[in-house]
């Protein structure tokens, strides 16, 4: 997946995350963000990972992003590969 294909993405997850007031809210709780840092930052990628990483950790949060935004359920964890970061994730 490209970068600017996986920015998009990201921006959908953003999107249907914001769209979501109780959830965005746990979003926020847990990155420190506020409403504001999340219209000033949606263009960084490294922010936007961040959203990916945030709706990856929960099965029903990318079922429910991916049929709000018509993606492949894949698609997130793809997108999230895709962006800043990901390089340094270890599984060990």
């Amino acid at each position: 997946m490209s970068p600017e294909r996986a920015e998009a993405v990201a921006l959908m997850a953003l999107g249907w995350l914001a769209s979501d007031e109780e959830l965005c809210g746990v979003f926020l709780g847990s990155t420190g963000a506020s409403a504001d840092d999340l219209r000033a930052q949606a263009g960084d990628p490294a922010f936007l990972a961040s959203v990916l990483e945030f709706v990856t950790m929960d099965d029903d949060w990318v079922r429910a992003c991916c049929d709000a935004n018509g993606l492949d359920y894949e698609t997130p964890l793809r997108a999230r590969y895709a962006l800043p970061g990901a390089e340094s994730v270890h599984w060990t």
